[in-house]
C-alpha cells in the first residue's frame, strides 16, 4: 500500500459515515441469488464488505443501499447474523448507481463531516485500506482509491488503435472514494440539475472544479461482476485465513 504516512500524533479524525452502494441487479453474475447475498467464503459477499468497514477505526457509521426488494432479506441474512453494529440504515436505492448514492446522501443526518462512499461488491477492502483513505480526505477534502495499470493502454476506434497512453499518468480508479460532506453532497446536487452522470462520485466532484487526491490501493479490491470475479474473491479469502 503506497502513500505517506499520518506524522504520530496528528489528530485528524472526523464523524466519517460510509455509504455502501449496493442495488446493482448484478445480471453478469448468472447465479441463482442476488449477487450481494451471493455466499461466498462462508457469507454472503455483501457481508465481506461490511466486516471491513465493521473494522475500520475511521468510520463511525454506515449506511446501506439495496434494491427495494432485498432490504429485508439483506436485514435478515447479513445485517443481523454477523452483528454489524455501525450499519444505522438500509435505504432504497435508484435504477443508477448514482441514483442510489444520492439516496445514501438523502439519508445522512448534518453529523457526519466525511462521506466514505464504496461499491458493495469490492468485498476485498481492507480496514487499513479504508482508514487511509479517510485520513487522506481529512486532509485535502477529497480521496480516491485507484492503482496504476497493469497493461498497456491504446487510444482507438472501432478498427484501429491510433496511440499509445502514457501509463505514468493514469490510473485505474476503485473504491472508497471519500469526500466532504458538504462538498459530495453539492457534487450530486450539481449532477442532478444538469442531468449529467458521472463514471464514479470523484468525477462530479471533477465537474466542480475540484482536485482528488490519488490514493494507491491493493489489486485485490476488485468490483465483483462476472462468476471469475467471485473466484478470485474465495483465493483471496481463504490466503488472507492461511495468514
Amino acid at each position: 500500500m503506497g502513500g505517506a504516512q499520518i506524522p504520530v500524533g496528528t489528530d485528524l479524525h472526523m464523524k466519517t459515515v460510509a455509504i455502501i452502494a449496493a442495488a446493482g441487479k448484478g445480471t453478469r453474475m448468472a447465479t441463482a441469488a442476488p449477487k450481494i447475498l451471493t455466499e461466498v467464503g462462508l457469507r454472503p459477499l455483501l457481508g465481506h464488505t461490511l466486516e471491513a468497514f465493521e473494522q475500520a477505526r475511521r468510520v463511525d457509521e454506515v449506511v446501506v443501499v439495496v434494491a427495494e426488494a432485498l432490504i429485508s432479506a439483506v436485514a435478515r441474512d447479513v445485517i443481523n447474523p454477523h452483528g454489524f453494529r455501525k450499519v444505522t440504515k438500509i435505504v432504497p436505492g435508484g435504477e443508477t448507481r448514482q441514483e442510489s448514492v444520492f439516496a445514501g446522501l438523502q439519508a445522512l443526518d448534518q453529523s457526519g463531516e466525511l462521506v466514505a462512499i464504496h461499491d458493495g461488491a469490492r468485498p476485498l477492502i481492507t480496514s487499513q485500506l479504508i482508514d487511509l483513505a479517510v485520513e487522506r480526505a481529512a486532509e485535502h477534502g477529497a480521496a480516491a482509491v485507484a492503482v496504476r495499470p497493469k497493461d498497456t493502454i491504446k487510444r482507438g476506434d472501432e478498427q484501429f488503435l491510433l496511440t499509445t497512453l502514457d501509463r505514468r499518468m493514469l490510473w485505474q480508479v476503485q473504491t472508497p472514494q471519500v469526500f466532504r460532506r458538504d462538498l459530495i453532497k453539492r457534487a450530486h446536487d450539481l449532477a442532478l440539475q444538469r442531468g449529467y452522470q458521472g463514471t464514479d462520485d470523484a468525477s462530479l466532484v471533477e465537474a466542480l472544479g475540484e482536485k482528488v487526491l490519488v490514493v494507491e490501493g491493493s489489486y485485490e479490491n476488485v468490483k465483483v461482476t462476472t462468476p471469475e470475479d467471485l473466484t478470485f474473491v474465495e483465493m483471496v479469502l481463504r490466503q488472507r485465513e492461511d495468514h
